[in-house]
């Protein structure tokens, strides 16, 4: 079954002058169509500008599409009716916790959602728990979110998405602004809960280590979906991979470069336990 699926999905960002006259139209996503299953654990890549980050603002319905459709979990997205069923099926993870972060302690913080949405007390302390154990984060839940490090913020934020019970999880770049440490933290709580929670994840991101052990890889340019695939079908393709500006994985570079020189190696290698396997 879907969790996500955009046919010929397009936005345009529209700038407008102090009078309201339209000054220019940028199309930020173009003729989009695509499948997520759920269940799934989908990285979403792309340079700058290449329109992932607003795809991923469609998902949770914080903007409609300029045409076409969007549909998640039997949803339109478009509807204004849907819009707060939508982000209850589909919680948002930003690159900033601080952003996303506004209590004072942190299990007031991941029960804010729950309030929001009118789930009764008893059943708030209960889903407080359960999501602070899921990221790891219980011993901390008295503390101040000021106190701890970017990977415990972001731990949080993702805890408090997950109150919520959504079915999915999009994180739109979550890792950017944390030392590798905080990194590996945040990807192994999101890693967990789609193996062990079976929640859909769609991660946006700039680091093609964090993406070797997705079910499936989309990469965008100039607003379109130019390759999908599975890991190791788009990092074998080293050189259309860089033709739209992004790297590949170091461990993948390194058997590219050698191939090139003829040592017999695969192409698809995205570990260093399968480079010295091969090797």
């Amino acid at each position: 079954m879907n969790m996500v699926q955009a046919d010929n999905l397009s936005f345009e960002y529209i700038r407008r002058n102090e009078e309201g006259e339209v000054e220019s139209i940028s199309k930020a996503i173009d003729g989009v169509s695509m499948t997520i299953t759920k269940g799934d654990f989908v990285a979403i890549l792309g340079h700058n500008g290449s329109g992932k980050s607003t795809l991923a603002k469609h998902i949770n319905a914080l903007l409609s599409p300029t045409e076409g459709t969007l549909i998640v979990d039997g949803m339109d997205t478009s509807d204004e009716a849907n819009i707060w069923k939508v982000r209850q099926k589909a919680g948002m993870v930003f690159q900033n916790p601080d952003n996303q972060i506004i209590a004072s302690v942190v299990e007031e913080d991941v029960a804010f959602g729950p309030e929001n949405i009118g789930i009764p007390t008893e059943k708030i302390l209960k889903r407080v728990t359960e999501s602070l154990e899921a990221v790891g984060m219980t011993k901390y839940r008295h503390h101040s979110p000021n106190k701890l490090s970017g990977g415990q913020k972001q731990r949080v934020a993702i805890a408090g998405i997950m109150a919520m019970h959504p079915d999915c999880i999009v994180l739109d770049e979550p890792t950017a602004m944390l030392d590798p440490k905080g990194r590996r933290e945040v990807i192994k709580t999101v890693r967990k809960l789609n193996k062990e929670e079976g929640i859909t994840v769609i991660l946006i991101t700039h680091y093609m280590e964090e993406v070797i052990d997705a079910d499936k890889v989309i990469v965008m340019d100039n607003g379109k979906i130019v390759m999908q695939g599975t890991p190791k079908e788009i990092f074998s393709e080293v050189e259309k991979v860089k033709g739209y500006r992004l790297d590949v994985p170091q461990v993948t570079e390194l058997a590219y470069e050698l191939r090139k020189e003829g040592v017999n190696i695969p192409a698809d290698i995205l570990s260093a336990e399968e480079f010295v396997e091969a090797l």
